[in-house]
Order: C-alpha cells, then structure tokens, then sequence
C-alpha cells in the first residue's frame, strides 16, 4: 500500500504541476462557501480546475499523509475530458495524469 500512495503522491505532483504550466493555478482560494459544496465536482460553485486545486489534491494529500485508505473508485479523467473540450484547452497531459490516478485508484 505504501508503493500506491508513493505513486499517488508522484501524480498528484503532476496534476499541480500541469495546472500551474496551464496557468489554471489560482492564488486565491474560493469562499468558504464555494468549497463547502455538495454537489459532484462542486460544479455549482467552482470551475472544474477549481475543483482540483482547492477540494481534490488537497483531500489526496491528507489521505496519503494521515495513510488513510483511497476511496474505492475514481472517475476524473471523463469530467477532465469534458470540463478541457468545452473551453477548447489542449489538455492531453493533465488527463493522462488524471486517469492514471483514476486507474491507481480503482484497483486498490
């Protein structure tokens, strides 16, 4: 299991590091409110890349962190794929990174 969040950790890296070179990495975080929000990849309240920032790699981070277990199954990369063709961004590379975690996910 420690390979997994090694690996994790690994990819989570890249997610960042592709926001940052997509310049989707926001210095400011959302309202308390925004990220308070209960629908799936918080769509009411921030923007997918949003969602990664603020909500989903700091999550991933505190489960690796504290060694809790990884969620059961993972499903990012098809919101990646569609959230990147609506807004006509080449995005190839953080949606690779984004389904190789899917795949590390779904089979632990």
């Amino acid at each position: 299991m420690i390979d997994h969040y090694r690996k994790l950790a690994d990819l989570l890296i890249d997610v960042e590091r592709e926001l940052r070179l997509m310049q989707l990495w926001e210095r400011q975080s959302p309202s308390r409110q925004a990220l308070a929000s209960v629908e799936p990849f918080a769509v009411d309240q921030l923007s997918f890349s949003q969602w990664l920032q603020f909500i989903f790699l700091p999550r991933m981070y505190d489960v690796i962190e504290s060694a809790a277990p990884l969620p059961e199954n993972s499903s990012i990369a098809p919101m990646a794929e569609e959230f990147f063709k609506a807004q006509n961004t080449e995005a190839a590379a953080i949606i690779l990174k984004l389904a190789a975690i899917d795949r590390l996910i779904s089979a632990s």
